[in-house]
């Protein structure tokens, strides 16, 4: 909720925003995340006591929750801490989109310099990197938490910030156990080579196939194409036809009529840590870029995270995570009362491409795209409001639109997407980047009531 004068206001429930705009005293600021604006006070006429912000950061996804917290009396006469969740925005990422979105632009140049430029000398790595640079996919994990988070105080009184600051041990989550000071001074491969130690693990033989006595190349079983990494739990030996005939196929449909080498391949296979090396890479970056909004930056554990969720019973879920961030001494009393029954999701879609052309499966342009962003007022993920006056689609829809040269847009909405001319439309909100949704919270957890 906004002042007369625009400044950020204390959260009010949904039905007193109902009231206030039924009223006339207050007027739309903003649909998503819904906003009002008071038309009769001003921020120096109200009582802000200020509340706080709490990010779970993830790597493909990450929670925020606007907090406040009060001293009340409990039933034994002691003061103590209770905490109130009043919004709740669960952040999705679209790193993964870059990443493969990079990854297939790279496969289109290295087709095109193979092709053109066969004997080519490589050129030598001498382009320098700024201090702190960060691979865009996870670069675009810090922007899109600190525009969420910038949004939020743009909107509410944040007085301070909570951000849980996990760091991952992957060494020990590779060894799928706790290591020892020395053990860490040695991995998989300490005294001896990828390609030796694939042979003595699988014998010298390919294993699809078993074939020995034939050349032997390393194929990954999940494919690079399909997100495998080149860890030495993905690598096997495998002979030129079953290297072939596999491809990047998945290895479950590759071998699903051999169930018991199946089993010993996937049995290998150790969970991927791309997501722990993101957040480690990112977690130090993040909290530097919040601090740039001015506002006190606490960073806690996620041990004490997961020790506030679980004293009060809490489901797993981003959300909750950002709720449960920060200080609670629960043997004291202090406790988490309320939290937002409606989770604001959040999916951050882009703002479109900077590509001029569309290219064909081999990397070549296939046709060349429009630099006209807008048509008839209106560009792609705008959020409008449509009244169809007839048709299988009459009625009023709001909903997110493609935009067409020729007036004809295309809207989205939850029942499905259909046609709308553009003399139908009325604007909302301009496309930001993002798409919304909301979803419920889990089942609600026992939680003790306000005095």
């Amino acid at each position: 909720m906004l002042s007369k004068d625009g400044q950020p206001l204390m959260p009010c429930h949904p039905a007193r925003a109902r009231e206030l705009l039924g009223k006339g005293r207050a007027v739309v600021a903003r649909q998503l995340p819904f906003t009002i604006r008071l038309k009769d006070r001003t921020h120096a006429e109200s009582e802000v006591d200020g509340v706080q912000l709490r990010i779970d950061p993830g790597s493909k996804g990450t929670g925020l929750a606007l907090t406040d917290e009060k001293k009340e009396v409990d039933e034994q006469g002691a003061v103590v801490t209770v905490r109130r969740g009043l919004v709740a925005v669960e952040l999705q990422h679209r790193g993964d989109q870059i990443h493969r979105s990079m990854q297939q632009r790279a496969g289109y140049r290295h087709r095109r310099r193979s092709a053109n430029c066969r004997y080519r000398k490589p050129r030598s790595i001498n382009r320098t990197r700024p201090t702190g640079w960060l691979p865009p996919s996870l670069r675009h994990r810090v922007d899109t938490t600190y525009s969420q988070a910038a949004r939020l105080c743009r909107y509410a009184p944040v007085i301070e910030i909570h951000i849980e600051r996990v760091a991952f041990d992957t060494h020990a989550m590779s060894e799928g156990r706790a290591l020892t000071a020395c053990e860490y001074q040695q991995g998989t491969l300490a005294g001896t080579e990828a390609r030796a130690y694939l042979r003595a693990k699988w014998n010298n033989a390919c294993a699809y196939c078993d074939a020995t006595g034939v050349p032997l190349n390393i194929d990954h079983v999940r494919p690079r194409s399909r997100g495998g990494s080149n860890r030495i739990s993905n690598l096997v030996l495998a002979c030129a036809p079953c290297n072939q005939a596999k491809n990047n196929t998945p290895v479950e449909i590759f071998l699903a009529d051999q169930p018991d080498r199946l089993a010993k391949i996937v049995q290998q296979l150790r969970t991927p840590l791309q997501d722990a090396a993101a957040m480690n890479a990112t977690r130090w970056r993040l909290t530097a870029r919040l601090s740039e909004l001015d506002k006190p930056v606490h960073a806690w554990s996620g041990g004490r995270t997961k020790w506030n969720r679980s004293a009060i019973s809490l489901a797993k879920t981003h959300t909750l995570d950002a709720l449960s961030v920060g200080c609670l001494d629960h043997e004291s009393g202090d406790g988490i009362v309320r939290y937002p029954q409606q989770v604001l999701v959040v999916k951050a879609t882009g703002r479109g491409s900077y590509a001029r052309t569309t290219p064909d499966r081999f990397g070549f342009p296939r046709l060349r795209r429009s630099r006209t962003k807008q048509y008839f007022g209106y560009a792609t993920g705008d959020l409008v409001r449509a009244k169809v006056p007839t048709g299988n689609w009459a009625g009023t829809w709001t909903g997110r639109i493609s935009v067409r040269a020729n007036g004809q847009h295309s809207l989205t909405t939850s029942a499905g997407r259909f046609n709308v001319r553009h003399r139908n439309l009325r604007l909302l909100q301009r496309g930001d980047g993002y798409g919304y949704s909301s979803r419920p919270e889990p089942a609600e957890a026992t939680l003790r009531k306000t005095c």
